[in-house]
């Protein structure tokens, strides 16, 4: 399964309602940093949740919860001043530069054979594993399949899977029903931040052997 470029609605509504581990989380909200049909419906979403809670006893807020809210959309929270907030420019978005820094350029990255490079972003969830994947131009990732879900971000580049082509900030959500050997577009190295929380189910014999070692 294949999802069409957008975050699919279970995955939204545990979004908003927090019940996400935080590389899934990391994903949806990287996504959402670029989508604004996606910011919309994660908005639908959180109003839906408020409707609920009204119907519940009233609790206080924590301090700062409107800003939290804000962030994890993607939206810039209003200055406390008053004075216009100036967005920092960036190649990468918002909710990835705690982990990565402002700069794809500046990765560090770890060669994978000749699947490309990846850079490991340590989350403390316990449940996913969350990487930066810089797949060359116009090269094919080893065809897999998966034990579990499997989301991907496109940061910078192409990402072509089929007949399917995933442009800057488009998601794809793929589950154990699906094998794939995802490839970059030809133009340029693909970036995507990829969340799993199984290990990938590699045809290839030789593939598997290096596996533990490349911790895909």
């Amino acid at each position: 399964m294949t999802a069409s470029h957008h975050v699919s609605d279970e995955l939204l509504l545990a979004y908003e309602a927090g019940s996400l581990a935080e590389g899934w989380s990391l994903a949806v909200a990287t996504h959402l940093s670029f989508c604004p049909d996606c910011r919309a419906r994660a908005r639908q979403a959180a109003a839906l949740g408020g409707a609920l809670l009204a119907t519940l006893d009233a609790v206080p807020l924590a301090d700062h919860a409107f800003e939290a809210v804000l962030a994890r959309i993607g939206a810039p929270a209003p200055a406390s001043n008053g004075a216009a907030v100036r967005p920092v420019a960036s190649a990468v978005p918002a909710p990835l530069r705690d982990y990565v820094g402002a700069d794809l350029n500046a990765v560090r990255w770890k060669r994978i054979g000749t699947a490309g490079y990846q850079a490991l972003i340590p989350t403390g969830d316990g449940q996913t594993s969350v990487r930066l994947l810089r797949i060359p131009a116009g090269q094919p990732v080893p065809e897999h399949g998966h034990r579990g879900l499997e989301l991907t971000v496109v940061l910078r580049g192409m990402l072509v899977d089929g007949q399917e082509r995933f442009g800057v900030g488009e998601i794809e959500e793929a589950n154990d029903e699906l094998e794939h050997q995802p490839c970059a577009g030809a133009e340029e190295d693909c970036i995507c931040l990829a969340v799993t929380d199984a290990p990938l189910r590699f045809k290839s014999r030789l593939v598997r052997l290096v596996q533990p070692f490349l911790g895909i």
